[in-house]
């Protein structure tokens, strides 16, 4: 596979002598080992947590700075199942509710990542995710809005080990648009093998996690996978809609932190608008584009949020009314109904489990 590139897209196509080597190298998939913690910190481990606390949930995906924001009703249930191979995170990530995923990964990093099941209301970096898509791009920025009941399928691939190989299978320095983030449409086909093997892969790291690893096949192992993640990426890459992408989507981020820093007293969408510089009906769009909800409701799950965390950190004497209007909530008896139709619990009782 040889990328190239011109203007807005870039191709490749994998030379067969090259292709034949390199599958020769990985032919063979051998047992997995490791433990539930890892015994060096750059060892192999595998970790398999069940969660209730979408906090909790986004702090024990180790290494990376994540936080979560709930935008559907319901409680919060969710499963994470990550193993660390020398140099790559493969990971699976169930969650029970529609979520915004932000944060960070790290600058020498980067993801690809792929729904188990295909869903329309999937977004990531402001760009809807279609049917057999990768997301992917460098892991300094990380921004995902997911439906309820979803699965998520990556792998993280350290810089020092994906520079190599793609030159290796390019003969070409690692592809500019990584330093991005993308959608990119794969076939079904490509994307229905690559499911299969991330999970068949992540099975057998927990089966096999107390015995004692073989490096090589941890290695052979390692290369399977970024060998399917890489061949299911398309053959053309077109960025030419990018900087309109980007532009949508720094407008959303600038009104949310406009809505966030007012919050004891909120501003309305038309001041919202006034203040970013644009109309009410492109606010609107944009929302929906690049997050596939309003300014208005995500606005107030953001801030029902905010009430929740605060109350789970209050000090002793801090109510929930002080706490209430502090986020700009002043109908208490609203609020409360607001709050358990998001969380299914009463702020009271959120307040008395800290």
């Amino acid at each position: 596979m040889n990328w190239g590139h011109s203007n807005s897209s870039e191709n490749h196509g994998l030379d067969p002598d090259v292709q034949n080597q390199i599958i020769a190298v990985f032919q063979c998939i051998t047992s997995l080992t490791s433990t539930q913690q890892a015994a060096t910190p750059n060892g192999p481990w595998v970790q398999v947590l069940d969660t209730q606390d979408m906090d909790h949930h986004a702090l024990a995906q180790q290494g990376w700075a994540l936080q979560y924001e709930q935008l559907s009703p319901g409680q919060f249930k969710g499963r994470i199942h990550q193993v660390q191979l020398p140099g790559v995170t493969l990971l699976r990530e169930d969650t029970s509710i529609a979520l915004r995923q932000r944060g960070r990964l790290d600058d020498s990093v980067y993801g690809f990542a792929m729904a188990l099941q295909d869903s329309h209301d999937l977004f990531f970096n402001g760009q809807r995710v279609p049917a057999h898509a990768i997301m992917c791009g460098k892991g300094d920025e990380v921004d995902l809005t997911t439906p309820p009941h979803f699965t998520l399928i990556a792998v993280v691939v350290n810089r020092n080990l994906l520079n190599p190989l793609w030159e290796r299978m390019y003969q070409k320095p690692l592809a500019h648009w990584l330093e991005k983030q993308l959608v990119l449409q794969t076939s079904d086909i490509k994307a229905q093998n690559l499911r299969d093997l991330q999970l068949t892969v992540l099975d057998q790291a927990s089966a096999l996690a107390h015995r004692q690893h073989d490096p090589q096949a941890l290695r052979q192992l390692r290369d399977e996978i970024l060998m399917e993640w890489l061949e299911a990426l398309p053959a053309q890459v077109d960025t030419s809609e990018l900087p309109t992408l980007e532009r949508r989507k720094k407008l959303v981020d600038r009104a949310c932190e406009l809505m966030l820093g007012h919050a004891d007293e909120p501003l309305s969408i038309l001041e919202v608008c006034s203040r970013v510089g644009t109309s009410r009906r492109k606010l609107n769009y944009c929302f929906q584009d690049v997050l596939g909800t309003t300014p208005i409701k995500y606005l107030r799950s953001l801030r029902l949020n905010s009430v929740r965390r605060a109350l789970r950190q209050a000090a002793p004497g801090v109510t929930i009314q002080d706490i209430a209007s502090h986020w700009g909530f002043w109908h208490l008896s609203q609020f409360a109904q607001d709050y358990r139709h998001l969380f299914g619990e009463l702020p009271s009782d959120t307040l008395h489990k800290r």
